[in-house]
């Protein structure tokens, strides 16, 4: 069974198997824009053995148990999960982020491990991410809302783009922040910082998958 997966998409896995999501972002395999590379050449891309990763998915798979397939619902009702669970979230999110960060390196900046420019890079994301954000509030979702999937293509594309440079702005995230993992000493602001970055990384990483490998999958499909 194992086996058979190596060649399967990274966003087929996550959408397919319970649990698969949080496997593969453990591992650092990109299932969101790079979810239409197979198992073994994301893994092989990152210098990972893919096989015991196969074998935990295939656990995985043979355990089942409790998971939404976007896939099997509405349009309608995707973009409503994607609007309130992350659109909103993120815009709760990044403001409160910004703020921590700039505390820290206020307090903290002659350490040698203090996150230095990384308020600033949380800045410069929230401005792209709203940018991104409405531009499908105000035209893409509309257009698939409305019936007309097949002439949305070309906003598609550009949406699908943007994602991947919210991917590069993650790996930037990561380099600023030491992995997002705080110092052993690090303070109560320090901790809740990192804390909300895990959160907005597995937020926007699982935004952008079921956008690109659900929705938009959907409204190109033949």
């Amino acid at each position: 069974m194992s086996l058979k997966l190596l060649d399967q998409p990274l966003g087929q896995l996550a959408c397919e198997i319970p649990g698969a999501s949080r496997l593969l972002h453990a591992f650092n395999l990109d299932f969101c824009c790079g979810g239409q590379r197979s198992l073994r050449e994301e893994a092989n891309r990152r210098g990972i053995d893919p096989q015991p990763i196969a074998s935990e998915l295939a656990a995985l798979q043979n355990q089942g148990g409790l998971h939404h397939d976007w896939r099997s619902e509405p349009s309608d009702q995707l973009i409503e999960h994607i609007l309130n669970r992350y659109h909103a979230r993120h815009r709760e999110q990044l403001p409160e982020l910004i703020a921590l960060a700039y505390r820290v390196e206020q307090v903290h900046g002659d350490r040698a491990d203090c996150p230095r420019g990384l308020a600033d890079h949380l800045r410069a994301m929230l401005q792209e991410l709203e940018s991104h954000m409405l531009k499908e509030e105000q035209i893409l979702f509309p257009m698939l809302l409305a019936g007309y999937a097949r002439q949305a293509s070309a906003p598609i594309a550009v949406m699908r783009l943007e994602h991947d440079q919210h991917g590069a702005a993650l790996e930037q995230l990561q380099r600023l922040s030491g992995g997002l993992t705080p110092p052993e000493d690090a303070c109560n602001t320090w901790r809740a910082l990192y804390r909300g970055l895990n959160e907005l990384n597995d937020d926007l990483v699982q935004h952008i998958h079921l956008e690109n490998n659900v929705l938009f999958a959907a409204a190109l499909a033949p």
